[in-house]
């Protein structure tokens, strides 16, 4: 097997399959290592002068900082971020995806207003910092205990049931009560309150706070009922009593929770969260484009995905206005990675801050070939919307939603707008988890999966090992995806992962 990955003819690097010692000679490129190339890092084909751009996926990922021979690893010693013009030619190559058939089914979970759920958890919501600690009382009120036995466990009488959940956040006060910040917090806490992944759900303050509870359900047109509950702990009494009175109200609504059947639905119900963290120098190459694979799948089917993370499409915001269906979807796009630049410069900040000290480690260099990389989670169909954070997704097929890179708030406002299910892809690895959407992890290398198989769902690492084509594990995640929105667990369910997870964007200044 050839030691490098070529990945288009005009590139001026290739990517190393393992390590690869000086002296080694590559026969397809006929030309002989200089220096120690780790697994997944660049290897320069051809000489590259100082200055001159440098393209992987025939597209430019920097400058050299200095003259590269051919032979020579290329990384942060010689290849730095260099902004570039980047044309925009809106809705080129946005193709309509013809209708899979017959379209595919999973076994889903129908609410009385025709919703479908991927999971059927009880959710508790604090609005502020200060009843996040009477929130997660009530939720270990029903936490499974390891040394019991499985008829004596919290919620062994209503097996269909998958949890309850707090959570919890940092934010809710010291902010403008009229400003950006806590509008995009309530924004989040009313998607999370309007999941179709809830069978109910309680919304707790403290009583003082700016983030008033009826402020929040002003904003966002909730109204309490039989499966949403609102009170405050200065009005209960406090502490203990407020705890008491959250239990005895979750403990009234697990019968009816419990009541569930799953059933046969289209794959249109099923919006699915992208998301990467923890990339290397594989994530390009494997676990990304084979998502994007089944997300050309899941289309086909009817259903939607959302692409996000703003900072690590940064420098191909160009590519995926090709694929908009019209001129204002791609501006909504751009303004988004305006906004960006803007937000970045104010904060004395450089876009190019990311990637991380992990991804570098992995082989990525700067934040073009993070960006292009990261884009090929979203495949190939044509992108439909543009939506600001945590607002409802309601179009059908590829979403584009402006998140921050960090993946918790990320996939946060994601889950917000309704996507019923995360697919992280990672090559450092990751232990993430996101309740109350489920969250399959893939590795995008063999390394990783041999590694850290008891957090991940699916190995992407045939693909570089060449014993898999993307196509084939394309078709492998679609499947996974099916079976998790019926009912199978992944790996982060299994360790508990999801509530410390819930993390809202915060913008502004706190005071």
């Amino acid at each position: 097997m050839d030691p490098v990955i070529r990945i288009h003819p005009a590139d001026d690097v290739v990517i190393a399959r393992q390590q690869l010692v000086p002296g080694t000679r590559i026969d397809s490129l006929g030309l002989t290592v200089q220096g120690l190339v780790p697994p997944g890092h660049k290897l320069a084909v051809r000489d590259v002068s100082a200055g001159q751009p440098v393209r992987r996926y025939n597209q430019v990922i920097g400058n050299a900082t200095r003259a590269i021979a051919a032979g020579q690893h290329v990384h942060v010693h010689n290849l730095a971020f260099g902004d570039f013009e980047r044309a925009l030619e809106v809705g080129v190559d946005a193709r309509p995806t013809p209708a899979a058939v017959p379209q595919a089914t999973f076994e889903g979970i129908v609410r009385g207003d025709g919703r479908v759920a991927t999971r059927n958890y009880i959710g508790i919501l604090s609005s502020v910092n200060c009843s996040a600690t009477v929130a997660r009382a009530i939720a270990d009120h029903f936490k499974g205990h390891p040394r019991l036995p499985a008829e004596a466990q919290p919620l062994a009488a209503y097996p269909n049931v998958d949890g309850v959940v707090a959570l919890t956040h940092g934010l809710g006060c010291a902010t403008d009560s009229e400003g950006e910040a806590l509008k995009l917090l309530r924004r989040t806490l009313g998607g999370y309150a309007r999941h179709a992944n809830f069978a109910a759900i309680l919304v707790i303050g403290l009583g003082c706070e700016t983030n008033q509870v009826a402020g929040l359900m002003a904003q966002e047109g909730l109204q309490p009922s039989t499966k949403l509950h609102v009170f405050n702990i200065q009005d209960s009494g406090g502490t203990a009593q407020s705890v008491a009175h959250g239990v005895a109200l979750v403990e009234s609504l697990l019968p009816e929770a419990n009541r569930v059947r799953r059933q046969p639905v289209p794959a249109s119900h099923l919006t699915v969260g992208l998301q990467c963290g923890g990339s290397d120098g594989y994530s390009g190459i494997s676990a990304n484009p084979a998502l994007g694979a089944a997300v050309d799948r899941l289309v086909a089917h009817g259903g939607s995905a959302i692409l996000s993370e703003t900072p690590e499409i940064y420098g191909g915001e160009h590519l995926l206005a090709r694929r908009a269906v019209s001129a204002e979807v791609a501006a909504k796009l751009i303004e988004r990675v305006r906004w960006w630049e803007r937000y970045t410069a104010r904060n004395d900040m450089s876009l190019d801050n990311n990637p991380s000290a992990g991804n570098k480690a992995g082989g990525l260099t700067t934040i073009l070939e993070k960006s292009l990389g990261a884009i090929a989670k979203s495949g190939t169909t044509a992108l439909v919307d543009v939506l600001e954070y945590a607002q409802p997704a309601t179009a059908r097929g590829l979403l584009y939603m402006d998140t921050p890179g960090y993946d918790p708030v990320s996939a946060t406002g994601q889950v917000a707008g309704g996507a019923n299910m995360i697919v992280f892809t990672t090559g450092r690895g990751s232990a993430y988890g996101c309740a109350p959407a489920p969250s399959l992890k893939l590795s995008t290398n063999t390394a990783l999966w041999n590694r850290q198989r008891d957090d991940i769902d699916l190995n992407c690492g045939g693909i570089v090992d060449g014993e898999a084509s993307v196509d084939e594990v394309g078709e492998t995640i679609f499947r996974r995806m099916l079976a998790t929105a019926s009912g199978r667990k992944t790996q982060s369910e299994r360790h508990g992962y999801g509530q410390h997870e819930f993390v809202p964007w915060s913008l502004g200044a706190v005071m």
